[in-house]
């Protein structure tokens, strides 16, 4: 669960530590007073997407820090996985400055970047807000519920990697059962551009010695004045010494008094390495002097050939290696096109094996999700009766479609909210109310496959009034139950319930505004509760109707 959060220069919060519970945990405050802040910070350390509006004004950097307890294996599982390091004590301390160029992620002090934070998130915090009401009127997504509740992830995994190879499969079918005489003119274009590169017969890296040997037979006679005089220069003529012969003179002398004195010794011994040396290079220069002089003919056949090279790189690729993989390719793709009948019959027989295996696996799929919607829809009807839809009629309504990604299923969901009127889409009859007990019996009934312990609520109560709000305070307080729920609310039947409440305040001084977050004590929270109430002075009455709430909440009176 999520036990510290700590904010830096988040928007209109300076500095703000909040020390969370277990259980049912509410916020609330005046409109603008940095409800959403919060909510936006813990999306920034999750690894949300952030803007650098969030920074407060004046600052360069900010910072949110949050502590989570009792993570579980799951968690510790998916640090392991992500080659993070883990806590003896079962805790994790997640990190994020925001700047204006960069973003700093930490996990357990190891430094990670956005997107692992983001993917670990995932199995920290579960949030519900607006987003997820859009998400219920989009029928789309209505099947991933059902796959949800399940528990068919291998069989519904299985599916979709058999159905991806069918695609595949048959868009190989397509390919290759296109116009003859567009295969035709395919191949003939294939059969000259191996013909070409063949008829070339290049080989890695010679190119490179191609280009070398031209620089030599272009530059012929300065590399042979050079050659013939540097030979002269080690080996000498009868007019002079050369450097070899000069030398070895030297190295006479020393070795002939060598044996009296230690460093002259030394000298010799490097005077004579120096000597073999000299006459290695210079047997070296005199097997680089040719003979055979400047040939015309073999400078043009160097030339030819780089050409002939250049002119291919040109079409196929701009190095040997390059022009002889597209010559691998080619030769493939010819043969496709060549052998395209026998083919062709080979993918038809293993397209009818992969549509047979597809659709016995579509089938078991839909048998199990129809099961599942069986229980989903009772289980979602007896929730929104508890939250004040006591009419309400849910059906999950399946229609049987062609071989999709999905299966063979279309799934949507219909309600009727009112005796006597028939389930329709829920996009058509759906208030705000209605769409966040909906959404919130949704969460109820998936809690046990939701590992996550720790969920927010974002307006879940928005549209909610009266006795539909106790009720959806009621049961916000039964989904806290083993887990952590965070709430930000403005109504009061669901700050009754709360296990720990949280009133965030914005003040100003000296130009500046800055938000603050305080838990309350019962003096508080009677307080609080009476404020909304009233919507402004706080009489006797109210707090004392504040107190009423408070002790029928814990009571479990009026539901």
């Amino acid at each position: 669960m999520l036990s510290v959060l700590k904010i830096q220069n988040i928007a209109i919060i300076e500095s703000a530590e909040i020390e969370f519970s277990e259980g049912f945990n509410v916020l609330s405050g005046e409109t603008g007073a940095g409800k959403s802040i919060i909510l936006d910070s813990i999306n920034a350390v999750l690894g949300f997407r952030t803007s650098r509006e969030l920074i407060r004004t004046g600052e360069s950097e900010a910072q949110v820090t949050a502590l989570f307890s009792c993570v579980g294996e799951n968690v510790n599982n998916k640090l392991k996985a992500l080659g993070l390091p883990v806590s003896d004590d079962d805790t994790l301390l997640v990190s994020r400055v925001i700047s204006a160029d960069r973003n700093v992620c930490r996990v357990n002090n190891a430094l990670v970047n956005v997107t692992v934070l983001r993917d670990l998130g995932t199995e920290l915090i579960s949030i519900h807000g607006q987003q997820d009401n859009r998400d219920l009127l989009n029928e789309e997504t209505h099947i991933s519920y059902i796959d949800a509740m399940s528990s068919a992830d291998d069989l519904l995994s299985e599916y979709k990697s058999t159905y991806e190879e069918l695609s595949l499969t048959k868009a190989k079918i397509k390919r290759l059962s296109g116009e003859k005489s567009e295969k035709a003119r395919k191949a003939d274009i294939l059969a000259f551009q191996i013909k070409e590169i063949e008829d070339a017969d290049i080989n890695p890296g010679e190119w490179e010695n191609l280009k070398n040997r031209r620089s030599e037979l272009q530059n012929y006679e300065k590399i042979q004045e050079g050659l013939y005089g540097a030979f002269g220069a080690l080996s000498g003529d009868d007019s002079f010494h050369g450097a070899v012969e000069l030398v070895s003179g030297a190295y006479k002398e020393l070795s002939s008094i060598a044996q009296y004195s230690r460093d002259v010794e030394e000298l010799s011994e490097k005077l004579g390495n120096l000597y073999y040396e000299l006459e290695d290079i210079a047997d070296s220069v005199r097997g680089c002097v040719s003979d055979e002089g400047y040939s015309r003919e073999e400078l043009e056949s160097v030339e030819n050939r780089i050409n002939t090279i250049y002119n291919l790189s040109k079409k196929y690729g701009d190095t040997e290696d390059e022009i002889l993989l597209f010559l691998e390719k080619a030769k493939q793709e010819y043969d496709e096109i060549s052998f395209s009948d026998e083919k062709l019959e080979e993918l038809k027989v293993l397209c009818e094996k992969q549509q047979d295996k597809a659709m016995s696996l579509a089938e078991k799929l839909s048998e199990k999700r129809q099961k599942t919607a069986l229980d989903f829809s009772k289980k979602v009807c007896d929730e929104l009766r508890f939250l004040d839809m006591p009419n309400v009629e849910f059906v999950v309504d399946f229609k049987k479609i062609e071989l999709s990604d999905n299966g063979i299923d279309e799934v949507k969901f219909l309600i009727s909210a009112n005796l006597g009127e028939i389930p329709k889409p829920i996009a058509k009859i759906a208030s705000g109310g209605e769409l966040s007990r909906i959404m919130l019996a949704f969460k109820t009934v998936m809690a046990n496959k939701d590992k996550i312990n720790t969920m927010v609520f974002d307006e879940i109560d928005a549209g909610v009034s009266g006795r539909a709000a106790l009720k959806v305070a009621s049961k916000l307080k039964e989904v806290s139950v083993g887990k952590q729920v965070l709430c930000v609310t403005h109504l009061a039947q669901l700050m009754s319930y709360a296990d720990s409440h949280y009133l965030i305040e914005k003040a100003t001084d000296n130009g500046k505004t800055y938000t603050s977050v305080t838990p309350l004590d019962i003096t508080g929270r009677k307080n609080e509760i009476a404020r909304i109430i009233s919507g402004g002075k706080i009489t006797e009455t109210q707090l004392k109707n504040a107190e009423e709430m408070l002790t029928e909440a814990k009571a479990g009176v009026g539901l």
